[in-house]
C-alpha cells in the first residue's frame, strides 16, 4: 500500500477530528502548491485574489459576492506557524471534547464557532469608526475562532478536567483554557485585531453551545442535518444490481414436478400411518402451502 492508500484509509477510518485536520493540511498544502506556479509564471498579483476567493472579508458587499468565504475561511491558513499552533490546540482540546461527546458535535461546534467569529468581524469592522481605513482591504482566514469555540466549549462542561503539561505537572482545563483565550484574545488587542475579535466570537459560541447543552438543548443539530445532507449528496450512489434468471427447460420443470410430488405422497403416506400429529413442523408446512396451490 503506497502512502496515498495510507493516507486515504487514514481519513475515511479516523474520527471527524481526524478528518478535519486532514481538511485543513490538504487545503494549506493546496494553496501552497497553486501560489508556486502563480509564481513561477511571474503573476503574484493573483495570489492575493486567491486569498480573496477564500478569506471571509469585513467588507459586507465582498461577503455578498463571496458568502462561501465564511465557511472556507476557517480551514484556511497563511503559513505554517498559523496552521501549527491552530492544529496542536485543536487536536489537544479535540481528544478531550471527544470523550464527552459525540463526533457530531465537535463537527458542529467547529463549524458554528468560525461562522460566530466570522460574524463577530464583520459587524465589528463595520461597526466600529477605528477600522473605517481598513474595511475594504481586512480579510479573516484561519481556524482559530473554530478552534476557540472547541477550548471553551468542553472547558465549561468539565471545568475540573486534568491534564498533564511539560514544567507544569498536572493542571485544570478551565485554566488553561483562561490563559489561552488572554493570550489570544484580548491581550495585546491592537495587533491582528480582526482575528482576535473572531477568537471572541468563537469562545461566546463555544459557551452557548455548553450552556444550551446542559439546558437539554444541542445547538449543533441544524448544521449537522444541513452537512449530512451535503454529504449525502457528494456520495457515490450505490449502483442497481440486475440479474437476469434463465427459463426452466421441459425436462428441469418435470423433474422438480416429480420430486416435489415425491415428497408430497411421502408426507400422505406418513399421515396415514400415524395421524397428522406425527408430521415435523417443516412438513406441515409443505402440507399447508400445498392447500393453498403454492
Amino acid at each position: 500500500m503506497n502512502i496515498i492508500d495510507e493516507l486515504k484509509d487514514s481519513f475515511r477510518q479516523g474520527s471527524i477530528l481526524t478528518k478535519f485536520i486532514y481538511i485543513n493540511i490538504g487545503v494549506f498544502v493546496a494553496v501552497k502548491i497553486v501560489q508556486i506556479f502563480l509564481y513561477l509564471f511571474n503573476t503574484p498579483g493573483d495570489t492575493m485574489n486567491l486569498l480573496k476567493w477564500l478569506a471571509v472579508s469585513a467588507d459586507l458587499s465582498e461577503v455578498i459576492k463571496r458568502p462561501w468565504t465564511v465557511v472556507t475561511y476557517m480551514f484556511l491558513h497563511e503559513n505554517f506557524i498559523h496552521i501549527l499552533f491552530n492544529l496542536l490546540w485543536f487536536y489537544w482540546f479535540g481528544r478531550i471534547f471527544l470523550e464527552y461527546f459525540e463526533q457530531k458535535k465537535l463537527a458542529g461546534v467547529y463549524i458554528l464557532g468560525g461562522l460566530a467569529g466570522a460574524v463577530l468581524y464583520i459587524l465589528s469592522f463595520n461597526i466600529f469608526p477605528v477600522f473605517g481605513s481598513i474595511l475594504h482591504n481586512s480579510l479573516a482566514l484561519g481556524a482559530s475562532a473554530s478552534v476557540m469555540a472547541i477550548v471553551i466549549a468542553v472547558s465549561f462542561y468539565v471545568p475540573d478536567h486534568t491534564v498533564h503539561m511539560m514544567f507544569f505537572g498536572q493542571i485544570k482545563i478551565k485554566y488553561l483554557a483562561i490563559a489561552v483565550f488572554l493570550l489570544t484574545s484580548i491581550f495585546d488587542f491592537s495587533t491582528n485585531t480582526g482575528g482576535k475579535i473572531a477568537h471572541i466570537g468563537g469562545a461566546l459560541l463555544g459557551y452557548l453551545f455548553t450552556y444550551q447543552y446542559r439546558n437539554g438543548k444541542d445547538i449543533t443539530r441544524g448544521v449537522n442535518r444541513f452537512t449530512d445532507a451535503v454529504v449525502s449528496y457528494f456520495k457515490p450512489r450505490k449502483k442497481m444490481k440486475v440479474t437476469y434468471k434463465r427459463p426452466k427447460t421441459d425436462m428441469e420443470f418435470n423433474r422438480e414436478r416429480a420430486e416435489k410430488q415425491k415428497e408430497i405422497d411421502g408426507i400422505l403416506d406418513k399421515i396415514s400411518k400415524g395421524g397428522y400429529e406425527s408430521l415435523t413442523k417443516k412438513e406441515k408446512e409443505i402440507l399447508f402451502k400445498m392447500g393453498k396451490g403454492k
